[in-house]
């Protein structure tokens, strides 16, 4: 089966002090005068919104109903590992409100399976994914 190509972003970044990074499709206009931590903020809003997604369509295939939008609080840390060098580390904190934990936990897990981002970063960073 050849891949289908369901959703696509482009950005164009420019470093410096009058950096900036804008969508092609004009979503995100951002000034960017400084790489860190806007690196992190991005990642972490992109992830989320995804993981988001991913949780929703978990739900979905459980046949659970979610009484209101899930959310999600998301760290990402740049580290130095020293000899190792730069790493990240990722918290999510995710809310998935009027669901009992149980229930709630299985969606978060299933959600970080289906997740593209999640699969990218599988294996590669610490990754906490907590219920909030």
């Amino acid at each position: 089966m050849a891949d289908k190509i369901l959703f696509s972003g482009t950005t164009h970044v420019k470093g410096g002090k009058d950096g900036y990074a804008r969508s092609t499709n004009g979503v995100l206009d951002i000034a960017l005068p400084q790489p860190h931590p806007a690196a992190e903020n991005l990642f972490a809003a992109a992830w989320s919104a995804c993981f988001i997604g991913a949780l929703e369509l978990a739900a979905s295939q459980k046949k659970v109903t979610l009484p209101a939008s899930p959310e999600a609080d998301t760290t990402i840390d740049l580290l130095n590992r020293g000899a190792d060098g730069f790493v990240l580390r990722a918290r999510l904190d995710i809310s998935v409100p009027g669901v009992d934990r149980d229930t709630a936990r299985e969606l978060v897990d299933l959600a970080h399976k289906v997740c593209p981002y999640s699969k990218a970063v599988e294996g590669n960073i610490d990754i906490e994914l907590n219920l909030a």
